[in-house]
Order: C-alpha cells, then sequence, then structure tokens
C-alpha cells in the first residue's frame, strides 16, 4: 500500500468537499476546484476527515491511492490557503512589469516579452526583479511559473535569467588567462 495514500486529509473549518459522478468538488474561502476521479480508488468523506481506499490491492491501484490522496489534500489546501511561487530575475537591465493580467519581461532580448496570466493566477511585482505568482490549483501556479523561467533560463557562468526564489544555482568558473613562461 502507498504510505502517502494511508494518511488521512483534514478538512478546515470553511472548506465543502463533495463528489458527484466521478467528480470531486472542493469549495472554499478561495474559490473552487474540481478533479475527475478512477475507478481504481474509493474517496470515504467523513465530517471534517477525507480518506482514499484502493479498490483491490493492485500496484496501480496502490499507486493511484497515494496519487488522489495528494491532488485531493492539494485542492483543500488550495481552496483554503493558496499557493505561491516568487520568481527572482537576476541580469543588467532585466525586469518585469505588472499591467491587469499582462506580465512585460525585459530579459535583454532586442523586444519585451510579454506574458498573459492564465485565469485564476495572480502575478506581484514587488520590485522590479521579484516577481510572486499565486493562485489556489497548485498544478496551474507551477506551471506558469515554469514557462515563465523557460523564457530566460539561468546561465552558470554569471547567474543571468529568471530562477526560482529557493533555486540556487551552480556557478562554472570562466575562462582563465594562461599564465606564459
Amino acid at each position: 500500500m502507498s504510505r502517502v495514500g494511508k494518511l488521512p486529509i483534514t478538512v478546515p473549518q470553511g472548506v465543502k468537499v463533495a463528489i458527484n459522478g466521478g467528480l470531486i468538488n472542493v469549495e472554499g474561502p478561495k474559490g473552487k476546484l474540481s478533479c475527475p476521479t478512477r475507478p481504481e480508488v474509493v474517496i470515504n468523506i467523513k465530517e471534517s476527515e477525507i480518506s482514499v481506499v484502493p479498490k483491490d490491492e493492485s500496484k496501480e491501484s496502490n499507486s493511484f491511492q497515494g496519487l488522489y490522496r495528494q491532488l485531493v489534500n492539494n485542492m483543500v489546501i488550495g481552496v483554503s490557503k493558496g499557493f505561491s511561487k516568487t520568481l527572482m530575475i537576476n541580469g543588467v537591465g532585466f525586469r518585469a512589469d505588472l499591467k491587469a493580467n499582462i506580465l512585460t519581461l525585459n530579459l535583454g532580448y532586442s523586444e519585451l516579452i510579454e506574458v498573459v496570466l492564465p485565469q485564476g493566477i495572480t502575478a506581484t511585482v514587488e520590485n522590479p526583479n521579484k516577481v510572486t505568482i499565486s493562485g489556489i490549483d497548485k498544478q496551474l501556479v507551477g506551471q506558469t511559473c515554469a514557462e515563465i523561467r523557460s523564457l530566460r533560463e539561468p546561465e552558470p557562468y554569471k547567474g543571468k535569467g529568471i530562477r526560482y526564489e529557493d533555486e540556487v544555482i551552480r556557478r562554472k568558473a570562466g575562462k582563465t588567462a594562461s599564465a606564459k613562461k
């Protein structure tokens, strides 16, 4: 059995969880999320606790148990607290600007790059080199951050580019002048 899947999910106050025809609906103070279920798992909802149980003892059912336990847990956390990731922009003249839901990035290319944020995602630019992406869907927040980071990934020599706030870039030594004898 899955170690993650065995753990129960505690539902905080103000969050409602319901299953309707193979669809899990989670509603909370920050919004609503839904996810389709698989026939390999059974989701049991009690007063303030959710458990995910495999239908049989097959390897596939056990892996879906851990997956759906984590998906439901992410939905519960998302509608109650939300998720956010911070991106740092390093480089001379590199900067970010936000107008409505369009993030404009100057990343050293000849033209500015405009990124239209998907629905359900909000961004804040704390200073020109720090962008925080937040939302209730963990997968959408992570995907949006990955797409923005892929516009100019950090390079190992000077560290220029877009990186996550907690990411560590391994730096390489550049060319060194050889000493002539």
